[in-house]
């Protein structure tokens, strides 16, 4: 299933499934948080070291297959598949935007 996502977040999937991460800051605010796996990563700097040490940890690929709002957050509901326990999981990228850029992404089961 193909799904229309925006810019910023399009460019967070495509980081996440291997693409070069250079251009993590036009995606993310600077101030940005995420929350994945009961850790808080905040800032760039923390975003970027997360995804790439989660990227030397395994190999997988994030499918998004739907898009819904809740409240003011966007969740993205994905399929990740990889070398990884439990592979294939069902995922909910929970999205906060502040001018065009993700402040605030939660990842939850």
């Amino acid at each position: 299933m193909s799904v229309s996502l925006s810019t910023p977040i399009a460019t967070y999937i495509a980081i996440s499934n291997g693409a070069d991460d250079a251009p993590l800051a036009e995606c993310f605010t600077a101030d940005a948080r995420v929350l994945d796996e009961g850790q808080t990563h905040q800032g760039i700097a923390a975003i970027r070291a997360w995804l790439r040490d989660t990227r030397r940890q395994f190999e997988y690929h994030v499918a998004p297959t739907n898009v819904s709002r809740d409240g003011d957050k966007m969740v993205i509901t994905t399929t990740v598949t990889g070398d990884f326990p439990g592979s294939p999981v069902q995922l909910f990228h929970h999205i906060e935007l502040v001018d065009e850029r993700i402040h605030s992404l939660e990842i939850t089961p």
